[in-house]
């Protein structure tokens, strides 16, 4: 699809616009609430201004999606087969409009609160809630689809906290002799490398995710179902300008609350976790699985705090952070099962 036939698709189908605006609004609030941990390890150690990191960010991000739709749009594609709204045209849209209002509302109070929300699987419990109120059951939910969610929490909790404390502990055993001072210049290198890398992954990731719901947007003001689908070039880059847009604007909590409040870091730290959580990213994308990359960051984040010994890791902001993912299913798909009933009666 050319960007040209998009606006018009767009400005001739006010639905559709609705819908896509909405669907901006999900991805500036994911730019942040969840691209900020890409960066976060990288501002608190100071080995980047949170200007220069952002850029950062941005430019990897971009980078990450175009790369990796490429080579592998299955992340995409399972967003686009997850729920069913049905064929009725107009109601669908609604529907996907009010589980992105949803997903906005329930991230936006995530973020006053200073937590790092899962905006992945945010997307996925609104779609669910909504498609469940607009069925009136769980028909327009694809179970198969909903399975790879699952398999995907589990790896990458376990991946990244694993990966994390292998990593570090690593890196540990071959410094241990050196002097400290003199590898401070080479950590700083390698940590800005692996945020830079975390933020490909992170592109990679949740960018392709964004544009699955774009493009299902697009599907479902045709009456189409998708099959097999190929994000054009504009896409990528409207979605990557977004989510940078995002960081720059309210960043700083989430760095705050995942760099500095849940595990003192130093740089040889920060780098082990951020390759930690990149390679994690890197395993769950070619096998098709849509992973959260809060939860993959903050994991391994923990399991770098492991190496000295778990106290280190501040458990009150552990749980707070648990809390959240544990709610993150039932709540903002309570949300946009109510949002679905509350826009189509106003629709």
């Amino acid at each position: 699809m050319e960007l040209q036939e998009f606006f018009s698709m767009a400005i001739s189908n006010p639905l559709l616009a609705m819908a896509i605006l909405l669907t901006l609004g999900v991805i500036l609030v994911n730019g942040w609430t969840d691209a900020p941990n890409a960066i976060a390890t990288c501002v608190s150690t100071r080995c980047m201004s949170e200007r220069a990191a952002v850029l950062m960010a941005a430019v990897f991000n971009f980078l990450g999606v175009f790369v990796m739709t490429k080579v592998n749009a299955t992340v995409a594609e399972t967003i686009t087969k997850m729920v069913d709204f049905g064929e009725n045209k107009e109601e669908a849209i609604i529907a996907l409009s009010a589980a992105m209002f949803a997903i906005v509302l329930w991230a936006t109070l995530a973020w006053w609160f200073g937590i790092p929300t899962s905006e992945s699987h945010a997307l996925i419990a609104g779609l669910t809630g909504s498609a469940i109120a607009l069925h009136g059951n769980l028909n327009g939910v694809n179970g198969g689809e909903w399975m790879k969610v699952i398999y995907g929490i589990g790896v990458s909790i376990f991946f990244g906290f694993v990966f994390g404390w292998l990593i570090c502990k690593l890196v540990t055993l071959i410094c241990q002799n050196m002097e400290r001072r003199k590898t401070q210049g080479f950590f700083r290198g390698a940590q800005i490398t692996g945020a830079a890398s975390m933020a490909f992954m992170h592109g990679a990731q949740d960018g392709q995710k964004f544009m699955g719901v774009i493009l299902l947007c697009t599907f479902l003001s045709q009456g189409q179902t998708p099959e097999a689908v190929v994000p054009p070039d504009w896409l990528m880059l409207l979605v990557s300008l977004i989510m940078g847009l995002g960081t720059a604007i309210g960043g700083k909590k989430i760095i705050k609350s995942v760099g500095m409040d849940m595990v003192k870091l130093e740089k040889y730290q920060g780098f082990s976790a951020d390759i930690a959580a990149a390679a994690s990213l890197l395993i769950c994308s070619i096998f098709s699985l849509p992973v959260s990359t809060t939860h993959v960051k903050t994991t391994s984040i923990m399991g770098v705090g492991a190496v000295k010994r778990l106290s280190a890791i501040n458990l009150g902001v552990v749980k707070d952070m648990a809390l959240t993912w544990v709610l993150t299913f039932p709540g903002c798909g309570l949300i946009g099962f109510l949002m679905t009933k509350l826009f189509m009666w106003i629709f």
